[in-house]
Parts: C-alpha cells; structure tokens; sequence
C-alpha cells in the first residue's frame, strides 16, 4: 500500500516516521504546489495532507485514492461530498493539540501580566545597576485572581482554559455565541455581556459563516479598556483592520493572535508595527508531544481503514470524547467550590 505525504514540513521534519513505514510504502513531500499534486498522488491509495487543497479535479486524477489522511482537526481543504461520490474515505484528527494550545493561551496571559520580557530589557539594559533601591517597580506585575476571562468557543480546548483558569482564582464567563442556539439552562453568558464583562477574553472557536468576523470595531469599542484579546481559533474570526484601530487607539490595553487571515502574511500587517499587539506564526499547536499524537491519530486512522473500522471523518475519538466530558464536569465543581 503507498502511502503519500505531501507537506510533511507542517509536522516539523523531525518525527518518528518507523510505525507509520510499518503501513505501506511512504513518500515524503515537504511540500506540494497545486501543479505538483497530480503526478504525486498518481498512484496513491493514501495520501496524508495538512493544508493541501483537494477537490473532485485532483482525486479523479487519483485513480488508486481510497483514504485521505487530514493531519488536523480542521478538513475545509476536502471536498467532502467529491469524496464520498468517490468512496474515498477521510479522517482527521482531533484533540490531539489541546494540551499545546492552552499553554500557548496561558503563556500570552502571563506575558501581558508579569511584564517579564521589559524587566528583562531594562536588566540587560544595566538599569536594574542604576536603581536607588533593592528592586524596580517600572512595570506593572497584576495578578490572575479574580479576573474576568472570556472564554469565546468552549469545545475541548476551550473547557482546559477554563478548568486551568478557575486554579488560578480566575472567574471564568463562557460566552454563548452569536446565532447558536443553546439549551435551557446551558451554562453561558449572553455574548454581549462577556464582551463588556472580560478582563481577558480568549477566542477557540471554528471560522464557520457564523463566527467569521465575530469580533469587529462594535465588540472591541463595548470592551474595558484595560481588556486583552487572545485569538487563537482562526485569523478571520477577529476583523484585523478594527482590531489594529482598537490598539493604535489604545481603546483596549493589548492583543496576542497566533493566526491571521492571511497565512503567512506575504506583505506583513499594521497590526506588527504595534507596541501592544503580539503575533506568533500559528505555532500554538506546534509542541512536539502535539505532533507525536497528531501522528499516532494518523496512524491510528490508517490501521482502522485497513479494518474496515472507519467510515467517514474521525471527528470525535471516544477517548477524546470521555475526557472532554470529564473536563467539563471537573469544570462545573470547580465553579461552585470558588463561587
């Protein structure tokens, strides 16, 4: 069986590949153009993709193409429905990127708090030297207890911020979001009240139609001013022109966003010229533990096919499932201890 990966570059170039070569024969692509994607997965009958775009075009040319491998969570480059005409079958992988993404979440919170990298500069600087007395109070230091976060998208990454924020002393409000209806007595805040209310708010939802540009110049305005705004869902779920005139306005205290709309951003953004806005390059999920699991679940899926286990998209693992469900309630006794 050949199994073809054709960016392998998004997984880091530095994974155990000696289980996954147990499957079949593998060809490795660091990357692939779209006038590259043809000729390569010719004779495929596995092909394991991130963020190559497939559409019925490419797999009729994929006369042997029985399983399309998404090495994410996220599968919007598959046509699904040119697939399954096909009887190609896909699957991602879930949950496999919580644990990086949450400390990703935590590590820019603390970032803005504990000013950490200016009393760095300032030391290197030779100012601590200078001080008349023991220590600097140059910057400011404010602590997690008691504040406010906002948690906007309250899946599985979503429900690990907020058990991680209630150990913290953290008040914890999950926002219900705009055109989603929910159930009586769903635990959530009206989205307008999270929005005025948040100290810290913390994007992990999907870019679906519903929350694409869900936070614009109307949200950010109706925000504290000394608010923070972290995205790490997807880069069109925040307008950046509002969210670079919120900043330069100094109409909310600071922004960190590990995506864009664009990716990577060719000509740069406004928003990097920006003293309180901090940028990572989509690296939250990156941990190296993340992409060993990332490929376990690949090689998991692939071993279910060859048993005729798996039928259409993995979208929700059972293990992944219990351990939401127990995060959620370990949630739910947390809030009530604190509160």
């Amino acid at each position: 069986m050949k199994i073809t990966i054709l960016d392998y570059a998004t997984l880091g170039n530095n994974l155990d590949l000696s289980k996954l070569k147990k499957e079949g024969t593998v060809q490795i692509y660091k990357t692939t153009e779209a006038n590259q994607l043809a000729e390569r997965i010719a004779d495929s009958e596995i092909v394991i993709t991130n963020k190559v775009k497939f559409g019925m075009t490419e797999m009729k040319k994929a006369k042997r193409l029985k399983m399309i491998c998404v090495a994410a969570t996220g599968y919007n480059n598959i046509d699904l429905k040119a697939a399954k005409k096909r009887k190609i079958v896909v699957a991602n992988v879930s949950g496999y990127s919580t644990e990086s993404v949450v400390q990703q979440t935590f590590a820019y919170i603390l970032f803005f708090l504990n000013s950490v990298h200016l009393f760095n500069q300032d030391v290197k600087a030779g100012k601590w030297q200078q001080s008349p007395i023991f220590t600097m109070l140059t910057h400011s230091i404010s602590e997690l207890q008691n504040k406010k976060l906002g948690i906007v998208g309250f899946g599985t990454i979503g429900k690990r911020v907020a058990e991680i924020a209630l150990t913290f002393g953290m008040q914890v409000l999950v926002a219900k979001r705009p055109n989603v209806k929910y159930k009586d007595g769903d635990f959530r805040f009206d989205f307008d009240e999270v929005i005025r209310e948040s100290d810290i708010l913390t994007i992990h939802t999907p870019l679906t139609k519903e929350s694409e540009n869900m936070i614009t110049a109307k949200e950010l305005s109706a925000m504290k001013k000394t608010a923070i705004v972290l995205n790490l869902a997807r880069g069109g779920v925040v307008n950046e022109v509002d969210l670079y005139n919120t900043l330069k306005n100094k109409m909310i205290q600071a922004a960190a966003s590990d995506v864009m709309v664009q990716e990577p951003p060719k000509d740069g953004s406004p928003l990097f010229e920006l003293d309180n806005f901090v940028a990572t390059p989509h690296i939250a999920w990156t941990s190296i533990e993340s992409r060993i699991e990332l490929m376990n679940g690949l090689i998991e899926n692939i071993q279910k096919f060859k048993r005729n286990e798996i039928k259409s998209i993995n979208l929700v693992s059972l293990r992944t499932y219990l351990m939401l469900l127990t995060q959620f309630y370990k949630f739910m006794i947390l809030r009530f201890v604190i509160f």
